[in-house]
Order: C-alpha cells, then structure tokens, then sequence
C-alpha cells in the first residue's frame, strides 16, 4: 500500500501529459519511486529506454501535486480505494499489460484474485436475440463462478451485469470516468447491488471532463483484466469491437456470437469470425471447453481417436504436436512450413476431427 505522500506523487505522475502508463512504468521500475522521478535530473531521466523530451516537458512538479492534493481530498472525503500496478491485489493479467494503469481506483467488495474472469461486451442497441443468449451464457456459466467484467453501458453491458447479479455472481463494472458519477444515470438503481456483489473500478479522476475517448482508453483495461472477451453482438463499427482488437494483442482469446448475415447488430461479430480475430462460439459449453474450464473442474482422461484420417498437412502439423505439450499457432506455421491463414483452417479441421483441441492464449495440443 502506497503512503499518502507516496500517493501524491504517483497521482502527479499519473496526470503527467503525454507520459502514458508504460513510459510511467518504465519511470517508476528504473528510478523506485514515484517522488524520485519528480526529483530526478531530467538529464539522468532521458537515458531510460524511450523517454524523450516530449514525455518529460511538462514533469512539473507544483501543478501536477496541487492538482494530485485535490483528488486526494476527493478520495478520502468519500472513501475511495485504490490500486498501485506493484501491489500484491493488482489483477495479474492486467499486471501484465504493459500500458495497463499504474493507478486505479475502486468501490464495491471487488476480489479479482485466482478468479476466472471473462469480459462481456458488444452494442448499446441489443436485439432480444442478444439479449436472451447472453443472460442464458450467464446462467450456465455459473457453476464455475467467474466473474463478469462490462461497461456498466447500455444494452450488452448492463444485461450481462444484471445477469451476473441474478445468478449471484461477482460482477465488476469498469467506468470511463471518475466515481463522482454514474453514467449513464438511469442505471444508478444497479449501484448498491453491484458494489455488493462487486463494484467499480476506473483509473478516472473526478475532475476528468466527460469524453468519448477515456471510453476507448478504458477498453485497454477491460480487455486485460480477462482471461477471454466474450462479443455478444456488435455494427460494423463500434467500441466492442476496439476491445476485441485490444484483447487480441494482448494474446487473449476472443469469442463472437455469429449472427444471421443481414443483421446489422451481428455484422461486427461476423466479420471477426470471418477475419479469424475470433472463435465462433454458440453456447457456454464452447466457451468452458475453449478455456479449458471444464478440465479444471472435472478432469476426464481422453484418448486419441483411432483410424482418423488426416491430410497431408494435418499428418504434419499433428505429429508436429504429439511430441510437445502445446504450442502457438504461429509456431505451428513457422516449424511445419506452412503459411499462418492456411494452418488456421488446418487446426479448425483437425479440431473437428477431434484430434487436437484449441487451448487458452491461442495454443493447441494433441487430444
């Protein structure tokens, strides 16, 4: 836990414009303290691996304290936790994101620890098809007791977070803004049973100006703090998708919910299966074995089926794989000389075949 003091100065850093969490990080891991950065030369600062000038131009310490004392006087006045990125309770998926916040703060009786968590997210403009398939992935998910991440948004978000809350499961909302405000404020009567069966979190001050961009900064955190991101329904365009493309470059696994080819809300699901930036998924029995969840909980010994018949290329990469235990897909490509897009739809048949299984962080091993 961080000193008051201490505090200060990492609030300071953390309002530092244009730093971002990684420069920040690369700052705090090199120096030890959020104080030493502030009190460092600028000259002994700039020899650190990607900090530059433009980074450090506005490192001034009397605004940005000045600035910190006001939040710290918000903080207390109104009991608000928080999380330094090198406590022990910092989520350890999004510990290992390097633009994951230094800093953020919390409401609610939220414990992320040796939790599986999954992220629900998709439009504001639910169809009652997205609708009843997300309150029914909830339900069946509960036995395994993960915890629900979402937006606190209209539509998908809200809807996964109620179901969390009905089948009395832990569900965390990440908020684009400060904990001075709900929005959008019809959804202020979910607060007290989120903060019970959960909470809040935002890395957001309350002096923070309201703004469509801190939604796509939050999108970062929402996609690392889970082990999967779950897209219930998505346009062409929206912010679901942007976490799926975050999540994907974070190595988590995506899953869509495929849509009829006209619909207007499944058009960005489809074109992430289509794109392979996503596993089909259609029912929380795929989402479980994907994740391997269903192992964890009840291990069933398999075997290989036998007299399976295998294409040349499926004869390669699966013996490839019967000596290892798991191996990347890019790996896969990259050993068995064959292009990426083409082992793709080779492990998909071989997954099908039942003679390999997907695993998470995009591995696959031998059945």
């Amino acid at each position: 836990m961080l000193s008051k003091n201490e505090l200060r100065y990492t609030l300071a850093l953390q309002r530092v414009p244009n730093l971002g969490d990684a420069s920040a990080k690369k700052l705090l891991n090199k120096v030890g303290s959020a104080e030493g950065v502030f009190k460092e030369k600028k000259s002994n600062l700039l020899k650190i691996d990607g900090i530059g000038l433009f980074k450090l131009k506005e490192l001034s310490e009397k605004i940005l304290l000045d600035q910190a004392d006001e939040e710290i006087e918000f903080i207390e006045a109104n009991s608000i936790e928080w999380t330094y990125f090198q406590d022990k309770k910092y989520p350890q998926r999004l510990k290992h994101c390097m633009d994951g916040p230094i800093l953020f703060f919390q409401s609610g009786n939220i414990d992320l620890q040796n939790k599986k968590i999954i992220s629900i997210v998709g439009t504001r403009k639910i169809t009652t098809y997205g609708k009843v398939f997300c309150e029914k992935l909830v339900e069946e998910l509960a036995p395994l007791n993960p915890v629900i991440i979402s937006g606190f948004a209209y539509g998908v978000d809200i809807t996964a977070h109620k179901a969390a809350l009905d089948n009395k499961l832990q569900t965390v909302g990440c908020l684009a803004h400060g904990m001075n405000q709900i929005y959008p404020k019809t959804h202020k009567k979910y607060m007290t049973q989120v903060e019970e069966n959960g909470g809040f979190i935002t890395e957001f001050w309350s002096s923070d100006s309201f703004d469509r961009n801190n939604f796509l900064k939050r999108n970062r955190i929402i996609a690392g703090i889970s082990q999967a991101t779950i897209v219930i329904e998505s346009a062409e365009k929206g912010g679901s998708l942007v976490t799926a493309d975050i999540a994907n470059s974070y190595n988590r696994d995506v899953f869509a919910l495929p849509g009829r080819a006209g619909d207007s809300q499944s058009q960005g699901c489809n074109n992430l299966i289509k794109t392979q930036q996503a596993h089909l998924f259609t029912s929380a029995a795929d989402l479980i074995y994907m994740l391997g969840w269903e192992l964890e909980e009840k291990p069933k010994p398999q075997q290989t089926q036998l007299f399976v018949e295998l294409t040349e290329e499926e004869e390669i990469i699966f013996n490839f794989l019967k000596d290892r235990d798991k191996e990347m897909l890019d790996v896969i490509a990259l050993q068995c000389n064959i292009p990426t897009y083409k082992v793709a739809s080779v492990l998909l048949a071989m997954e099908l075949k039942g003679v390999i299984r997907p695993l998470p962080g995009k591995l696959f091993q031998v059945v």
